[in-house]
């Protein structure tokens, strides 16, 4: 299994009085957005999982992958680490799964992943982690790329 997990890119501040669930991209966060979706799109199987959390920013920085990814609540910016590797299936999922979340989630599974503890690693805002799995073949957890939207905008 491939598990990539992808924060959500920049985000506007909360308005007064508005629900931190509508935040939008800024122009930036819709940039890097953009820019990772490219590379990711020319390198991941063809038949993958697109989940995001229900939150407007997730769902924005999903779409720049696919237009229709699976709104997933156990997403969501009040999910645990347990919750949110379920619903992705790891590590016994056959699909590639690509899941938009936050932090501070998102770094505790990377953690957790990769250590069997739950620390508080941080995953930068619009990057993504790539974790692949092989229990079939006696494979633990391997990290395949890490990536940032300043990183793919430096690539040649």
């Amino acid at each position: 299994m491939d598990l990539i997990l992808w924060r959500h890119a920049e985000a506007e501040d909360a308005l007064p009085g508005s629900s931190d669930l509508d935040r939008r991209l800024t122009p930036k966060g819709k940039a890097g957005a953009r820019e990772v979706a490219a590379w990711l799109s020319v390198r991941i199987p063809g038949r993958y999982v697109l989940l995001s959390s229900p939150a407007v920013r997730a769902r924005e920085t999903a779409r720049f992958l696919r237009p229709d990814p699976v709104i997933e609540p156990a997403l969501s910016t009040a999910t645990t680490p347990s919750a949110f590797l379920s619903v992705t299936g790891w590590p016994d999922r056959r699909e590639t799964v690509v899941a938009v979340g936050h932090q501070p989630t998102l770094g505790e599974v990377a953690a957790l992943i990769l250590t069997g503890e739950r620390f508080p690693w941080v995953i930068r805002k619009g990057a993504l982690w790539w974790f692949r799995i092989r229990p079939e073949k006696g494979e633990g957890p391997v990290l395949r790329a890490v990536l940032s939207p300043e990183t793919v905008s430096s690539l040649p």
